[in-house]
């Protein structure tokens, strides 16, 4: 491992960082577009960088190591994304409600999200590669505790490992090929981004132009939507093998078109790690400068003003991260556990061996339940002390639950024990439910130590559906905002579908009621059409971009509200992914900026 001297580490962080405002700069006015692009420099000129997302997250996990350390994890993540970045995009708008529910990392990042398969995780990769140079293992164990906050279960996981593997191997290797291999080693070689960058790799080796290969690419490994990670990765990779030089590096990558900021600003921090900030040409140089600008949503921390400040802080973080973790290299399966499960180490806070590993599943239907339901949440124990513990196991729920849960447990050096609790909603609707895991240590028969894990459940959505097969209709509950018509009908059948449910509004707002499906649809409130289109929409469950004629401005008061939707379906319906959500508009004055859709329950009728 070649040892780098303090001056050259400064100039290549620094050369990261910049790249990476000169790729998000050229890449930013043409996100989104998924033709072939003709650009030969930046489409708009600009005289410092473009505000973008790609950076401005990185900036926040600044300051939670700064806050929290070297150890930090998802958890505290988690909580700088609810203090801090208040973006309604896609992944990011579903995790941001995932967490003003109480749920934690991976819970907010799996449950009830469409989007994680996306790019709003790899394109946060930089900052673990620079506190972490020359040891791909700790920037990958990083960018996995970062990625499944938003992510969990998803492609956007293995994207932002294998992008942070290559940019901390680059602070000492130069090779394009052994990074690329270095970055692959860190994930599974069956996930959809390994396969669509080996896929990649070997067209390139058998003589494939560049726009081939971008179609290529599209036809084995491509989404409609355009920020899905494999893709766009792909993208990344293929400006890369296939540009001349810097400038015309990330042009190919930005005229693959699709997520064009995340594909080029990644391939420029990544070519200004290799050659530090001496390398970056300046036609590239000069028109972004050296500030750094920061998106409104993202708030109430102590930015970088410049790229100097940003570097230098950087540079004073990586001397703990590296400090802490010297002597010991990290496997990632250590880390990866199902995405409906939450792992808390007890004492809390601490690090094996030295207490006991919790772990509590919530089962295929994840973290939710509805009024009145039962749900099986599994929890499991294990000692990865080096003495015997034992104890209770206390689950505490809500007072209209069912009784208090108990189970007491001896465990043995490396024994776990498994506890399958059952726990049944009360009759009093919440948009989340709060649970407590009390494990109770004893020591001569005696209460030694209590550790308190506090858990959640959301609200599950309560529907009444009918189709052709059901016309008197089913009360059914779905664990997030998607309506799954046959499975709840048990019919395939062509025709109508009617969907019934009530919504309760804690506070008065106005808001846009999203009603996502590629079929005609009507919707009354309170009796009252407010929504009647047949024409055709893409149906793209996003918050800020959902197709606008399947979308309608609403005023709610506090209380109740019912809400009846009607599809009329060509097809099996089983193809026809809906989702209905009511959002405060961007306009909203609420605590937190915009989208607060997390309070409102849909109840039974």
């Amino acid at each position: 491992m070649t040892r780098l001297s303090e001056e050259e580490f400064y100039e290549k962080v620094y050369g990261g960082w910049l790249g990476k405002n000169i790729g998000g700069t050229l890449g930013v006015p043409m996100e989104g577009k998924k033709e072939l692009l003709d650009l030969t420099f930046y489409p708009v000129l600009p005289d410092e960088p473009l505000e973008n997302d790609d950076l401005d997250m990185q900036l926040v996990w600044l300051h939670a190591l700064e806050q929290y350390g070297a150890r930090l994890t998802a958890k505290e993540l988690g909580q700088e994304w609810v203090e801090h970045i208040f973006f309604p995009f896609d992944e990011y708008g579903y995790a941001l409600g995932n967490l003003r529910r109480g749920l934690p990392a991976p819970l907010s990042g799996s449950f009830n999200n469409p989007f994680n398969d996306c790019m709003g995780s790899p394109i946060r990769s930089e900052i673990w590669a620079m506190v972490a140079p020359n040891r791909p293992d700790v920037a990958a164990y990083y960018a996995y505790q970062d990625a499944i906050v938003d992510h969990a279960g998803g492609e956007g996981v293995f994207g932002e490992m294998f992008f942070a593997a290559i940019e901390a191997a680059a602070f000492s290797e130069s090779d394009r090929d052994r990074l690329i291999a270095i970055g692959l080693s860190m994930i599974p070689e069956d996930c959809r981004t390994s396969l669509a960058v080996r896929d990649l790799i070997r067209w390139h080796g058998e003589g494939v132009d560049w726009k081939e290969a971008r179609e290529l690419i599209l036809k084995h490994h491509g989404r409609d939507n355009f920020t899905d990670a494999p893709q766009n990765i792909a993208f990344t990779i293929l400006g890369w093998l296939y540009g001349e030089n810097f400038g015309d590096a990330l042009l190919k990558a930005t005229n693959c078109g699709y997520d064009t900021d995340c594909t080029a600003a990644t391939l420029g921090a990544i070519l200004g790690i290799i050659g530090g900030r001496a390398s970056l040409p300046a036609e590239w140089v000069e028109p972004v400068g050296d500030r750094v600008v920061v998106s409104p949503p993202v708030k109430g921390f102590p930015a970088p003003t410049n790229l100097d400040e940003l570097t230098r802080r950087t540079i004073r973080m990586s001397r703990e991260v590296l400090a802490v973790w010297e002597d010991r290299t990290i496997r990632l399966e250590d880390y990866e556990i199902a995405p409906t499960a939450v792992r808390y180490l007890l004492p809390q806070g601490s690090s094996e061996p030295q207490g006991l590993s919790v772990t509590v599943d919530y089962g295929a239907e994840g973290p939710s339940i509805g009024a009145g339901q039962r749900k099986s949440i599994r929890i499991a124990v294990s000692n990865r002390s080096r003495e015997p513990w034992s104890g209770t196991l206390e689950l505490e729920t809500p007072e209209d639950w069912s009784a208090v849960l108990e189970r007491p447990f001896a465990l043995a050096v490396g024994e776990t024990f498994e506890w399958e609790a059952e726990v049944e909603a009360g009759a009093i609707v919440r948009p989340s439910y709060a649970l407590q895991l009390n494990v109770h240590r004893n020591h001569d028969r005696v209460v030694w130590s209590t550790e308190h894990i506090p858990l959640a459940l959301a609200a599950a959505t309560h529907w009444r559906i009918a189709g052709p097969g059901m016309p008197d209709g089913k009360d059914v509950v779905f664990p997030g905002h998607q309506l799954r018509l046959a499975e709840a009908s048990g019919d395939e059948t062509p025709g109508t579908y009617r969907a019934s449910t009530k919504l309760i509004i804690p506070t008065a707002r106005d808001a846009k009621l999203i009603v996502g499906t590629t079929a005609p649809v009507v919707a009354r409130l309170n009796g009252e059409v407010v929504l009647d289109n047949a024409e055709p929409a893409e149906n793209m469950p996003a918050f800020h971009r959902a197709a606008h004629n399947r979308c309608v401005y609403v005023n709610l008061a506090a209380g109740e509200h019912t809400l009846d939707l009607e599809f009329r379906i060509e097809g099996n319906p089983a193809d026809e992914d809906i989702f209905v959500l009511p959002v405060s508009p961007e306009q909203s004055s609420l605590p937190g900026g915009t989208y607060l859709y997390s309070d409102i329950v849909f109840a039974k009728k």
